[in-house]
């Protein structure tokens, strides 16, 4: 019964992440799709320079709300104790990058990313958060906040559950529960970096946009070889 409830929280949280809120808002309002302008990518940054800051608002409180309701489920249907609002949060985020309805081609999974963390841990997600509003000040790259935040995720999670750990034997609980907050995040910063690539690229380039830079969308996105990958 246990692994039905896995399954299910899957397929919920898969289905509820691939509903891609920057596609419906461009197509519904301004009847085009956002990965035809920009940099191509199905996100609130791109709606942000190419449609405005409302519709970017929309669009991360549309992707933010689809997150968080999807791990209410998981814990909801299997528990967090039993890990649901993982599986939940991973399968939400898989569906945002690659949404079944839009040919597999979404966003990067940032907002669905923060939503997750903020539902698990929100120390981690505040210190995050802070990290990510800092280096977007001073640098104005929002790209480059992303993926260091991405980076910082896995080690928080690690010095967390260093002190954690101590009280966990003591209390004599089990200790391999562990595994799954590090093993999670380890995953979705790998994740997020991956999807970051050409983001990369163009900061070591100096050809990134910065937060406030508009996209022309009177000419068209043509997608790369490698983000057609």
């Amino acid at each position: 019964m246990l692994i039905l409830c896995y399954i299910i929280t899957a397929l919920a949280a898969y289905c509820l992440g691939s509903l891609n809120f920057a596609v419906i808002i461009s197509k519904l309002k301004h009847h085009d799709d956002i990965r035809k302008y920009g940099s191509g990518n199905a996100g609130m940054t791109n709606m942000l320079r190419t449609y405005g800051k409302v519709d970017a608002a929309l669009t991360f409180l549309g992707d933010a709300l689809k997150t968080a309701v999807s791990i209410i489920i998981g814990m909801l249907l299997v528990g967090a104790v039993s890990g649901g609002n993982y599986v939940a949060g991973f399968f939400a985020i898989l569906g945002h990058v690659y949404p079944c309805y839009y040919r597999f081609k979404g966003g990067k999974g940032v907002v669905a990313s923060a939503i997750t963390i903020l539902m698990l841990d929100w120390q981690i997600f505040l210190i995050l958060l802070g990290v990510f509003v800092i280096i977007v000040a001073i640098w104005r790259y929002i790209s480059l906040g992303s993926v260091i935040c991405a980076m910082l995720y896995p080690m928080l999670v690690y010095a967390k559950q260093q002190v954690g750990l101590e009280n966990a034997v003591e209390e004599s609980m089990p200790v391999f529960y562990s595994a799954v907050p590090i093993t999670f995040a380890f995953i979705i910063a790998l994740f997020i970096v991956i999807l970051h690539k050409t983001n990369i690229e163009r900061l070591m380039t100096g050809k990134e946009s910065k937060i406030g830079s508009k996209s022309k969308k009177q000419q068209k996105f043509s997608v790369s070889k490698d983000d057609q990958k």
